[in-house]
């Protein structure tokens, strides 16, 4: 299954988020900012230059900065391109081969690319703690919160965001700073994270 062309949607506003069910504040001295497959491939399934991309690369680039000034780390997941049939697993029934053995496809975006003292994880999985060092890393650094950002909402994001809270890591889910296939299951995913496994607030929250 190739990745669908994506209709342009609008970000959710603040009075549009759903309710949640915990008071987490973000505490810079104990989270990281994590940028969740932003990479060309995943982006081209967006129309250039359309809502909700341009938000999102826009609000993820603030979040950056703002890590930045706060010292908070900042950790990137990318998929590999080119993978085995092997390496894909069961993503390859639902997904097929995933991303070409191409280094523009397999890069990340330009305009929220890692900085030199940034970490960029290797990601194989829906979430982001699966065949990585995520959790190590976390741990060695003395955090348990993760603001979690990127796409898709409804596929990797929201699975990391619920294995963090399995891992008893406080999540923030930034719904102005993640996209989606659409505006429902964007918006689905907010809700059923809200009411499960993380704060879900806008981009101007955070910090």
């Amino acid at each position: 299954m190739a990745l669908p062309a994506i209709t342009p949607y609008s970000m959710p506003r603040p009075d549009e988020l759903p309710a949640g069910r915990v008071d987490w504040e973000v505490d810079p001295d104990r989270a990281v900012l994590l940028v969740h497959d932003l990479q060309n491939y995943f982006l081209s399934a967006f129309g250039e230059h359309t809502e909700p991309v341009t938000t999102l690369l826009h609000h993820v680039s603030l979040l950056r900065k703002e890590a930045d000034r706060l010292e908070v780390p900042v950790i990137y997941t990318a998929q590999p391109g080119g993978q085995t049939a092997a390496e894909r697993g069961l993503q390859q029934d639902f997904w097929g081969p995933g991303l070409p053995d191409d280094a523009h496809a397999a890069a990340i975006a330009e305009a929220v690319a890692p900085g030199p003292g940034d970490t960029v994880l290797t990601k194989w999985k829906y979430s982001a703690f699966i065949r990585t060092d995520l959790l190590e890393r976390l741990r060695e650094q003395g955090r348990d919160q993760l603001i979690v950002t990127g796409v898709y909402a409804h596929i990797g994001v929201m699975m990391t965001a619920c294995d963090a809270w399995m891992r008893d890591i406080q999540t923030f889910l930034v719904a102005d700073a993640v996209a989606d296939f659409s505006e429902r299951e964007h918006r689905m995913a907010l809700e059923w994270a809200a009411g499960r496994c993380a704060r879900v607030l806008t981009t101007d929250r955070v910090f």
